[in-house]
């Protein structure tokens, strides 16, 4: 049975594993889709047995069908531990149990790209998003970014694709937040630019599966409605 609390050490992406027995460092094989050796995170005891000291970063929960188990992500007190196994490899192991495997997922940065349109006045264009997290709600333009895209292209392509809009960036700094939301631990990283535009909205041709409108606000008004914690954070800069 797994543990319901076991330690993810990681050292610049190396990370701690055991076996059944709570012995380790045990290595995943990449791309091995057997289950005849067991490998997990250790417990806090079996890392006391091992002499591994570390300090505690954060916590998060990891739901399966069998139950909920609490992973302590944690930094080891020791040098770059380089017979550990590289934490890509544990996710493409079936001997690897699920927990360290969601684990680990959860710990790479999901990463958003947006953008801050004003007009000469001063005002900003929002949208009022029809499906995800924000559904009804209005918010800047932008999402998720792609693999390999940097955010600089990121939200000009995702305001091309939501607004039919092409817009210039400016040459100003984003605005950069990050914050985990919920136990689960998933990190959210948020890059939100400046552009100019000074357009009338029946220009726009909305996708209208992800945007019901688009509107022109004062930077006050467009914080205060504003749902999202990352457009709170940058429209912050406009006040």
């Amino acid at each position: 049975m797994h543990p319901s609390t076991v330690v993810y050490l990681e050292h610049d992406g190396k990370v701690f594993l055991v076996d059944e027995a709570g012995d380790g460092p045990q290595h995943p094989t990449k791309g091995n889709t057997e289950r005849n050796k067991p490998l997990r995170f250790p417990t806090a005891e079996e890392l006391q047995r091992l002499n591994i000291s570390y300090t505690e970063k954060g916590r998060l929960c990891v739901r399966h069908n069998d139950g909920s188990f609490d992973v302590i992500k944690a930094y080891p007190a020791i040098a770059w531990p380089d017979e550990w196994a590289w934490k890509d490899a544990c996710v493409s192991d079936n001997n690897v149990h699920p927990v360290a495997r969601d684990a680990i997922y959860k710990s790479i940065h999901r990463l958003v790209s947006k953008v801050m349109i004003c007009n000469n006045e001063g005002q900003v264009l929002m949208a009022k998003v029809e499906r995800g997290h924000f559904h009804g709600f209005w918010t800047l333009p932008g999402g998720y970014m792609d693999h390999d895209e940097h955010p600089a292209t990121g939200c000009v392509r995702e305001t091309l694709e939501e607004l039919g809009l092409d817009i210039v960036l400016t040459d100003a700094e984003p605005v950069i937040t990050q914050r985990i939301f919920n136990d689960e631990g998933i990190s959210f990283v948020s890059f939100t630019y400046k552009s100019s535009w000074d357009g009338s909205l029946d220009e726009l041709t909305l996708l209208e599966e992800e945007i019901s409108e688009a509107a022109w606000f004062e930077p006050k008004i467009a914080h205060e409605q504003a749902v999202s914690h990352f457009d709170r954070e940058a429209l912050r800069t406009l006040l």
